[in-house]
């Protein structure tokens, strides 16, 4: 018969990581001359990542990788605000962290800038008030045309950068890992991309973006780190000030996974043989002295010699103070006044009663002494009974060790100091899901899919789910990649295909696409400039807002809003609407055969509600 063995708990240690500052690079002679090389940078809303667009191995990955957070107290001087790396430990600067997003947009441009000079300080650059290289910069789905205006200024006017592109991430990441696979343009497809901040679904059709189908949904890793982090605090109350969000989301990082079935795995997490074996132990750090714990052998026969020795000067002290009151009686009863009387000289005494009045004194300085020395006894880890302590108060109690007493069990300070973490593992991946569990008032990533497609014909919804590509650092859960399989094959019908890519990099992919993207079209000379790139004079004649289109960008559709004339208060009323009629007619959108139908929802990807 086999022996059962015992479920092996798995404990683990918060890493607790710090960054460390980004060097300062040289700027590379090859990415100068003869023409200068474009920097890519994929503006996240978790982490930034910049490099240079140049063939070659040494170029083939990011040299800035850095959280999109700067620190910077009220008041204080440009040059004392940390970026990114430079903070060491985010947690003790949590309250003056600022970021450049609200959601996935940019609307801090103060603390764009400050990134923007972080990247270009790193890389290398030296000149003030130019950086002659074509950027490359990702931007949010749809995004407003405010805030590509304001990106625009930002690049132009501060840097006097030569060219701009903006693309979408996930369109590139796609873009990319399809090439690597060897599909043929163009690619159809439709995108699930989850981020930080918030997660998308983004159809493809012909190699362009969709705009007008365009979903956001507004749960992403932020709100899965909140809430584990409310959730193991309700669990350990005691643990408050250790639980903090940077830890949060090293335990998603690491520990957390995503059920392919959620309520059948919430079912196994009943059995306490899974629970022993599934549930990851953290242990935090703490201290191993604590008054009352273990303490060596050593230490404890100290403690008990001396407090011995303190009980035999107790019991001196009171066969002295013993001996002297039978002396001083003897001498009364005897009748010896003479010598009575010298000896209450000799200790300064006037009277028979202030001797008795000192007697009564020592006697009773001598009891409390007793006390406060046993119940010091009583405070060891093996305390003696009262027996003991009468005892030693005897004159003739042999000055021999005390006997040993087993010991009392001892509390164990690790095991306080562990956080169990057993369903949060898949509790906060699920919220993608389940926004719900949140308390979020929308539909989840997969009904939204469902919604999306269900507004193609049956041959397009074909065309996409044969390529559902997912991307994004927040879909790194083990078990993602089936969780959606899943799903869709709940969703089609009976017997149809479908096909679920995960990105070779979630996180990094959108960078090496850009950086493929650059390399394959790089930014053309003379006034025009190259597809997919705003040039300096473009920028000038048509507006911040204008955006070249290409295949990993967004659907430009320019809208000018004429400012309305005021109505003169002589003219009639019939010649005074004639301004606001013309100031709706000076609403125009070109038509684009991507856009034609999307001249509603321009600028702002749909909310879904449930």
């Amino acid at each position: 018969m086999a022996s059962k063995e015992g479920p092996v708990c798995q404990i683990f240690s918060f890493q607790d990581s710090k960054t460390s500052p980004d060097p300062i690079f040289e700027l590379p002679a090859q990415c100068s001359t003869p023409t200068p090389v474009p920097i890519v940078i994929d503006n996240g809303s978790f982490q930034t990542r910049a490099g240079w667009a140049a063939p070659g191995a040494e170029f083939d990955s990011p040299r800035l990788l850095f959280r999109s957070v700067a620190a910077r107290s009220r008041g204080a001087a440009r040059s004392e605000t940390q970026i990114g790396n430079d903070i060491p430990n985010l947690e003790p600067l949590r309250w003056l962290l600022k970021s450049q997003f609200d959601r996935n947009v940019v609307v801090n441009f103060e603390i764009q800038e400050l990134i923007f000079d972080y990247v270009f300080t790193h890389l290398g650059f030296t000149s003030e008030g130019s950086v002659e290289h074509p950027i490359v910069l990702t931007e949010a789905p749809c995004n407003p045309l405010h805030c590509r205006q304001m990106m625009s200024e930002l690049l132009f006017e501060c840097y006097r950068v030569p060219y701009v592109s903006y693309g979408v991430d996930g369109l590139y990441s796609f873009n990319h890992n399809n090439s690597q696979r060897g599909l043929q343009l163009p690619h159809s497809g439709i995108i699930l991309s989850s981020g930080y901040h918030s997660s998308h679904i983004l159809p493809v059709v012909n190699g362009r973006l969709d705009a007008v189908n365009c979903k956001r949904v507004n749960v992403a890793g932020s709100q899965a780190a909140s809430y584990l982090q409310r959730l193991l605090q309700l669990k350990y109350p005691g643990h408050l000030a250790a639980i903090t969000l940077s830890r949060m989301e090293e335990l998603l990082h690491e520990h957390s996974y995503t059920a392919v079935d959620y309520h059948e795995e919430l079912e196994k997490w009943r059995s306490p043989e899974f629970y022993e074996r599934e549930v990851h132990r953290i242990q935090l750090p703490f201290s191993g002295k604590v008054p009352g714990g273990c303490v060596s052998v050593e230490e404890r026969q100290e403690r008990r010699a001396q407090q011995l020795r303190r009980l035999q000067e107790i019991n001196a002290r009171r066969r002295e103070e013993k001996l002297h009151s039978l002396c001083v009686q003897e001498l009364l009863e005897d009748g010896l006044l003479d010598q009575f009387h010298k000896s209450l000289v000799q200790l300064n005494m006037d009277s028979a009663e202030e001797l008795q009045s000192y007697i009564n004194k020592l006697q009773l300085a001598v009891e409390q002494g007793c006390s406060v020395a046993l119940c010091q006894v009583s405070e060891l880890e093996q305390p003696m009974d009262e027996g003991d302590g009468v005892a030693l108060m005897d004159s003739d109690f042999p000055e021999d060790t005390l006997p040993e007493k087993p010991a009392n069990p001892v509390f164990n300070m690790a095991e306080y100091h562990q956080l169990f973490v057993g369903t949060e593992r898949l509790r906060c991946p699920e919220i993608l899901f389940q926004p719900s569990l949140t308390g979020e008032d929308q539909m989840g990533l997969m009904e939204t899919l469902q919604y999306v497609l269900a507004r193609y014909t049956p041959e397009q919804q074909e065309a996409l789910v044969s390529n559902v590509f997912l991307t994004g650092g927040n879909m790194q859960y083990p078990g993602m990649k089936e969780r959606v399989e899943r799903e869709l094959l709940a969703m089609r019908p009976f017997q149809s295909n479908f096909k679920v890519t995960m990105a070779s990099q979630p996180a990094l992919d959108a960078w090496y696409g850009a950086r493929a993207w650059a390399l394959e079209h790089p930014a053309g000379g003379g006034a025009g400039g190259a597809e997919g790139w705003i040039s300096r004079q473009e920028y000038e004649e048509k507006g911040g807002e204008y955006l070249s289109e290409h295949c990993a960008s967004n659907v430009f559709i320019p809208m000018k809003i004429a400012k309305p004339v005021p109505a003169r208060s002589a003219e009639p009323s019939v010649t005074a609407q004639t301004p606001a009629s013309a100031a709706v007619t000076t609403v125009t959108s070109t038509p684009t055969p991507s856009s034609s139908s999307a001249a509603a929802a321009a600028a702002d990807v749909a909310m879904v509600t449930s």
